[in-house]
């Protein structure tokens, strides 16, 4: 059991999500084009796909949504040619962070990551810089008030599906895999009905860092500010104690 809690975090990401749709369904829209170029249309044989789709799920996107854009990709997989780029740098204060990218132009999108990184006074780094402090994780987040199952059990069918840690916090319930028993834990969740607020493989830090320097909070949300906006940025992991 751990006493950080993730949740918070989780539900404000939601809500600014739900607050822009049309953001992160483009998001996962590219994300679904490049799994089915790479794997194929049918998710029960291609893991990338099945962990877009659970993705995709979490953050409330129509199954009708999902399925026209498997086939939208499935017809037009020759004009498939986003590539995934990672950035790793420093944001105020020494907090690290990772950005993912998945892009069709990557002079642009190097250039807006740079962009976002000096507007916030912090700076890109090489590869590799901060990324040692991060664990790539399968994580998926449980609401306790959308969940009538007893922790117990919830821990129970998560660790017998192959699941490696099960976390109780106040408002949710935490649980992490391996990147490659993702899949196994979350359909065996998703076959008994368990709600999900997030599901998917992550970058989790191996410590957190508090900032108390106002300049340096403010530096560092106009750097996941600006991030957040850009439609080549995936997803932005970063060590920083909200």
């Amino acid at each position: 059991m751990s006493g950080h809690s993730k949740f918070s975090n989780i539900k404000h990401k939601k809500e600014k999500n739900d607050a822009a749709k049309g953001k992160i369904f483009t998001v996962i829209g590219r994300e679904i084009a490049v799994a089915v170029k790479e794997g194929g249309p049918d998710p029960n044989n291609n893991f990338k796909l099945a962990t877009v789709i659970a993705k995709a799920k979490a953050n409330n996107m129509p199954n009708d949504t999902i399925e026209r854009g498997i086939k939208k990709a499935a017809g037009d997989v020759g004009n498939v040619n986003y590539e995934y780029i990672t950035y790793e740098g420093y944001g105020p204060g020494g907090i690290a962070i990772i950005v993912d990218a998945l892009t069709d132009n990557k002079n642009r999108t190097a250039a807006s990551v740079r962009s976002a990184f000096t507007k916030g006074q912090g700076n890109i780094g090489t590869p590799g810089c901060v990324s040692f402090m991060f664990d790539k994780k399968g994580q998926i987040i449980i609401d306790k008030e959308e969940c009538d199952l007893e922790a117990d059990d919830l821990m129970m069918m998560a660790l017998d599906a192959g699941a490696e840690d099960f976390n109780e916090e106040e408002d949710s319930f935490e649980i992490l895999t391996g990147p490659d028993d993702f899949d196994a834990v979350r359909e065996a969740l998703e076959k008994e009905g368990v709600p999900m607020m997030s599901a998917e493989v992550t970058m989790i830090p191996q410590n957190y860092v508090t900032l108390t320097d106002e300049t340096a909070q403010k530096g560092l949300q106009r750097i996941l500010d600006i991030l957040d906006e850009d439609d080549d940025v995936q997803a932005v992991y970063h060590n920083w104690e909200e």
